[in-house]
């Protein structure tokens, strides 16, 4: 009996394969998002001038 991917199975792997890098993607900018606004409120807390932070919007 020969194996063979279907069309189903293709779908399915790549559904699969998708899911997972979105979760992984969507963690790591969470994660680096928190992390630079960590560092953002703790130079705000110490007053400090060398941040540059970005300019507002018009």
């Amino acid at each position: 009996m020969e194996k063979s991917f279907t069309l189903l199975h293709t779908v399915l792997t790549a559904g699969a394969f998708s899911a997972v890098s979105f979760w992984y993607g969507f963690m790591f900018g969470r994660e680096s998002a928190r992390k630079e606004l960590g560092d953002l409120i703790e130079d705000l807390r110490r007053g400090n001038p060398d941040s540059n932070p970005p300019p507002p919007h018009s």
